[in-house]
């Protein structure tokens, strides 16, 4: 285990005041600037190290009425106009899974389809609750936004922006589209262009589309909507146990929703919520974090076991391979924020947690055993996760009576399939292999 980084002060700084609209800041972790925001900023303007920009709410904690995410509005950076009903996931305590796998104190955190128990994301998946948090953001007026997936996330705006008719344009690997027959009905304002590559090539064309006039950058793991609005799950799950857990568990690609649940839980302390127990990490009260990948592609694990300061990826035959075959497509992020400020690295040792790989078997066994305990199929990456944390209880580093949350990511397809016609899904741009990001982007806008 690498020795933790500095961390940024927690002193009081000055900046600009929140507007009444906007009652938060965004601050840098790395010079302490703030700003007010305007729905759209994803970096800090100095010139320095990167970091990920944070929120800076009022410290209360103040529920509002109902359920789904618009209930924690108190730290959603939400433009202060109306909102419509947002769909959440649910948490409460695995006893029959807790049993087979020798925990007393097991809870999940399930945000996928589950109707049954509450959890009403129609994609089952938890990228929901970015996709409603960042249109909650944006500006009255925004420009297109074009946002890249792997699938689940895709899938999540497609649906939430159809909805709102907030004008898009969604880049895919052409793999990814049976993912998105549960996002519904597309509307006219959303496009989808299909690359014949993986995750980071739709990243590399997202990026050249956002540069042409008139659109935006979603802005991926950098837009601080996108990580308060997954903390709400933490937010949700704490609510349910009376208390913050003592550890944290979940799959990462890029580490998103476990820096927006650290950050959660670090608001929730702040404001007095009680703290995690006997194993809380060297800062004191927050749950230790335990993040798991997919091998054979698990590049944060192997840069956090060999103390690498950035994990060590290229882009030859090997490394597409070995995204190829890994079970949990969703993980496959070549460049995740792993050493950026506030990023995997120092969320890491700030919790005193770890970094896991499971491999297929271990995965797919998982999965099984989810569904036989808890009577729901769950996704690759929520079967990684528990994979993760079957290892963590086995070499004795989650004790029998701690409190634990698993974090299901994804999970109730299969219900959902069942009780659903699926959308037909077909793009609107096919792009081949071969053919470079700013041509692509010149065919998808026209200019």
């Amino acid at each position: 285990m690498t020795s933790a980084p500095h961390l940024p002060s927690a002193r009081p700084v000055t900046g600009p005041t929140p507007p009444v609209d906007r009652p938060y800041l965004l601050r840098c972790p790395v010079c302490r600037e703030g700003y007010q925001d305007d729905g759209l900023r994803l970096d800090c303007a100095a010139t320095h190290r990167p970091g990920l920009l944070s929120t800076e709410y009022a410290p209360a904690f103040a529920p509002g009425p109902g359920s789904g995410p618009f209930r924690y509005r108190c730290w959603l950076p939400t433009a202060g106009r109306s909102l419509p009903e947002g769909s959440g996931g649910t948490a409460y305590r695995a006893e029959r899974l807790g049993r087979a796998l020798g925990l007393t104190e097991l809870w999940v955190a399930f945000s996928g389809y589950w109707p049954e128990r509450g959890a009403a994301l129609a994609t089952g998946s938890f990228k929901e609750l970015e996709a409603q948090a960042v249109l909650a953001r944006l500006p009255e007026r925004p420009p297109v936004l074009v946002v890249a997936s792997a699938g689940n996330t895709a899938a999540a705006f497609l649906r939430a922006c159809s909805r709102q008719a907030v004008e898009c344009v969604l880049v895919v690997p052409e793999t990814a589209l049976p993912g998105l027959a549960t996002a519904g009905a597309r509307a006219d304002c959303v496009r989808l262009v299909t690359v014949a590559g993986d995750y980071t090539d739709a990243i590399e064309l997202a990026d050249a589309i956002a540069a042409r006039p008139g659109h935006q950058a979603e802005g991926g793991t950098r837009n601080v909507a996108r990580r308060d609005g997954l903390g709400t799950a933490l937010l949700a799950a704490a609510e349910t146990i009376g208390r913050l857990p003592d550890h944290y568990v979940q799959a990462v690609g890029s580490g998103a929703g476990a820096i927006a649940a650290h950050q959660a839980a670090r608001r929730l302390l702040a404001a007095g919520f009680p703290a995690a127990g006997s194993a809380g990490g060297p800062s004191g009260g927050l749950p230790r974090l335990t993040l798991c990948q997919n091998t054979p592609f698990a590049p944060m694990v192997r840069a956090w076991r060999d103390g690498l300061a950035e994990p060590a990826v290229g882009s030859g035959p090997a490394v597409r391979a070995a995204i190829a075959a890994s079970y949990a497509q969703e993980l496959t992020t070549r460049k995740p924020p792993y050493a950026v400020a506030g990023g995997v690295r120092e969320i890491l040792a700030e919790s005193g947690g770890e970094l896991l790989a499971a491999d297929t078997a271990e995965a797919v066994a998982a999965g099984r055993l989810f569904a036989e305990a808890e009577g729901v199929d769950i996704a690759p990456a929520a079967a990684v996760a528990l994979a993760g944390l079957r290892q963590a209880v086995a070499a004795g580093r989650i004790r029998p009576g701690e409190t634990v949350l698993l974090h299901v990511t994804g999970g109730g397809r299969a219900r959902w399939a069942a009780a659903h016609r699926p959308a037909e899904v077909r793009p609107d741009l096919r792009i081949p292999a071969g053919l470079g990001a700013e041509a692509a982007a010149y065919l998808v806008t026209g200019s």
